[in-house]
């Protein structure tokens, strides 16, 4: 088992990273409960929620079962969670325990923030992906016009990370997952990157799984620990989102999955970079790794200017103007505020450049 402490400004907390955690969680809890809800959902529940129940002797052990995709991210589902929890006499000193992939730590992590001005959660990843979510304290909820506008800074109480819960991945996962470790690796670790190029993902093992993991929890961290509110760099974790977020909402959060259209923003992202910093990336390296892997890298028809009014909608867009993260070189991140005309004549070459490769 790897641990990592967390030292944000707001609490510490721990990073429990093995295999078979999800029999002992008590062990991770840093204090007693007087009850505990679970938030899972549909397809995650039929493999660990009964784990996960056998685990508390407290008979004040609750459960809600969402709908899995990110639709349940909403308005309602929120409200529907806070009514459960109000009419399971959850208190102060209640637990809420995510379940789940990104979406359910999202979700029940700003259940928990906004529960009684705010209640301990911690996070159980059963996802690649939510390595990258469950770390760091940011919880949300989607509106309509975009992702993640409705949320908050919220740390965990504990996270805890049993790899043995990602044998039940589909391959579409394991691609989410591994999109935000190449962003992690690309922002701060050249290295890693490079280590990263030559994995074929359907030939990973837990222990390496577990190695890559830990390494992106490790660069997750110190960007945390250096800027929780993303005041400054921690926007940087956000590389490749602004088109990639833009993406999943045009689609209507169907058919690309997070890590899917993040990986196709990092592309983007890439091509921006190369012509605003007069700089060579390893453009077709990443290209070839992603199709290699199944990623799936032909856009549907979009509007460009429909594809920048979304982008517009980035939280890190200040006075309607776009900031992007790009790449210096591999590791050297920075944010550049990108004009409307840059951004749509971006947006055309891209489109014309992923479409002469198919």
């Amino acid at each position: 088992m790897n641990v990592t402490r967390i030292n944000a400004s707001s609490k510490t907390y721990y990073v429990y990273v093995g295999e078979g955690l999800r029999t002992k969680v008590e062990e991770f809890l840093p204090k007693t409960y007087s009850s505990i809800l679970i938030v899972t959902d549909n397809l995650v529940a039929g493999h660990y929620l009964e784990d996960i129940e056998h685990n508390f002797d407290n008979e004040r052990v609750y459960t809600a079962i969402i709908e899995n995709g990110e639709e349940s991210k909403s308005i309602e589902m929120f409200h529907q969670l806070q009514t459960k929890a109000i009419d399971c006499g959850l208190d102060r000193k209640s637990l809420i325990v995510a379940l789940g992939g990104g979406v359910v730590g999202d979700l029940a992590g700003f259940v928990a923030a906004t529960y009684m001005r705010g209640i301990d959660f911690i996070q159980m990843p059963t996802t690649i992906l939510a390595h990258d979510s469950s770390v760091g304290g940011k919880v949300a909820i989607n509106h309509e016009k975009g992702k993640n506008l409705i949320g908050n800074f919220y740390s965990p109480a504990a996270v805890i990370y049993d790899v043995d819960t990602l044998k039940s991945l589909n391959q579409k996962e394991f691609r989410s997952g591994y999109a935000e470790l190449v962003k992690e690796a690309l922002i701060a670790d050249g290295t890693f990157f490079n280590t990263l190029m030559s994995v074929n993902l359907s030939d990973l093992n837990n222990t390496t799984i577990a190695d890559h993991i830990n390494q992106g929890i490790t660069i997750k961290a110190e960007v945390v620990e250096a800027d929780e509110r993303e005041a400054g760099i921690r926007k940087y974790l956000n590389f490749g989102h602004t088109f990639g977020h833009a993406l999943e909402a045009l689609q209507g959060y169907h058919g690309f999955s997070h890590g899917e259209a993040v990986a196709v923003g990092l592309l983007f992202a890439f091509q921006v970079s190369e012509e605003t910093f007069s700089i060579r990336l390893p453009f077709e390296r990443l290209f070839s790794w992603l199709r290699s892997n199944g990623y799936p890298l032909q856009l549907p028809e979009l509007d460009s200017k429909h594809m920048l009014s979304k982008m517009k909608l980035d939280k890190k867009t200040e006075g309607k103007k776009v900031q992007m993260v790009l790449l210096q070189s591999i590791a050297q991140p920075i944010t550049v505020e990108i004009s409307d005309d840059d951004l749509l004549r971006h947006i055309e070459l891209f489109k014309k450049t992923l479409s002469g490769r198919f």
